[in-house]
């Protein structure tokens, strides 16, 4: 397994976790399997937004004698009034949940507070305006959660939250689909729906959501990688071909700021096969073909697919990428952080000898040898 730091936390999250929503209504031998399982493969996140009584129980005694092996990010407003999942913006409702999630999992620490479905303006102010966010400071004064997070399936909103300077992590939506639609396509509206616009290019809210996080050390763990299965479904995909397991995981990991591609599993196998990206090829993980056959126009940005290697100077082009785009959001003050990072990398874009071999590989038409040029600019190596 590999780890990726979780922003400023102290924290690291293995790069593939575990969603638990699919062991919602199942036997408790079957939610034991699938924890052990995930546990075994060193899964160490795991996301438990439920709020039924049965489940958090569930998770609770499977994780007994394991809790220090898993990091938990559980939710502040999950609900379930009149046994419906919802979203409460109610104090006294929010806390009772919240209490519940602790009792029920048998624990006295949540690692990842995260305030839960912030979707809309009302969201927003309904949680970060009231005395839900005090609470929320409160439990980690307290020690009883280890950091904040928020989740979020709109990157305006979302954008808000990371502005606030309150979070270290957001759960978000990331998968290809989801990343080249229409401005006011609501991603959740797709998925229940089926009814999805394109863009033909990478949405930029959602670009820059990824990009300003990296920017802020806000790290993200990745929801809906699969599309709810759909892009991996010759029916259901809507680009001209399923993508794989492999290429949405990877898709999600070589976003910005992404720390875990958090994967819903109901069985040990889909557990094994989530695990299997792990020794999956760099052939099998592309991605670039399935996105470059939807007729859209791409060309000019990279898309961190890595589709350029290798470097004869042993350059890490998308890495070095990614830190480029973070640094043009402010070119007059690029965060030491970053700065950091990209001096970390082995091998710096002043190495770059302009030879084109990155450029002919390239699917997207992406200028490498102008952008390792402005890279040596703004971070002098």
């Amino acid at each position: 397994m590999q780890y990726r730091s979780i922003g400023k936390t102290g924290m690291s999250a293995s790069i593939i976790g575990l969603g638990a929503e699919h062991l919602d209504n199942k036997p408790y031998e079957t939610v034991e399997t699938v924890i052990n399982t995930a546990l075994d493969h060193e899964f160490n996140i795991m996301d438990v937004f439920m709020p039924g009584e049965t489940v958090r129980k569930h998770i609770g005694r499977a994780l007994d004698g394991r809790r220090d092996k898993v990091l938990i990010q559980g939710h502040i407003c999950s609900t379930d009034i009149k046994e419906q999942y919802d979203r409460s913006r109610d104090l006294p409702t929010v806390k009772k949940y919240f209490e519940d999630l602790l009792r029920f999992l048998k624990t006295d620490y949540i690692d990842l507070g995260m305030l839960f479905f912030i979707d809309t303006e009302k969201d927003f102010s309904d949680v970060f305006e009231t005395d839900i966010l005090r609470y929320a400071q409160d439990l980690k004064q307290q020690g009883t959660i280890r950091a904040i997070g928020a989740s979020s399936h709109d990157p305006v909103t979302a954008r808000r939250v990371v502005e606030t300077g309150v979070v270290d992590l957001l759960m978000f939506s990331i998968n290809p689909a989801f990343d080249m639609a229409t401005a006011n396509t609501y991603v959740i509206e797709y998925l229940e729906k089926g009814v999805f616009d394109f863009e033909k290019k990478l949405d930029h809210d959602r670009a820059a959501l990824y990009r300003l996080c990296e920017q802020k050390e806000v790290a993200i763990t990745v929801m809906k990688t699969l599309g709810a299965g759909k892009l991996l479904s010759a029916e259901h995909t809507p680009f001209a071909r399923p993508l794989t397991a492999a290429q949405c995981i990877h898709y999600a990991l070589t976003r910005p700021a992404v720390v875990s591609a958090l994967i819903g599993c109901a069985t040990r196998e889909e557990v094994l096969d989530a695990a299997a990206y792990l020794d999956t090829s760099d052939a099998d993980r592309d991605y670039s073909a399935v996105i470059q056959d939807f007729q859209g126009d791409f060309k000019g940005h990279c898309y961190y697919c890595n589709h350029c290697l290798p470097c004869p100077s042993q350059i890490d082009i998308a890495g070095v990428h990614k830190y480029l785009d973070i640094a043009l959001l402010d070119q007059a003050n690029i965060p030491p952080a970053i700065v950091s990072q990209y001096k970390a990398l082995d091998h710096h874009a002043s190495e770059c000898t302009a030879c084109g071999s990155c450029e002919e590989r390239c699917p997207f038409s992406v200028s490498i040898v102008k952008n390792m040029e402005k890279t040596v600019a703004l971070f002098n190596t």
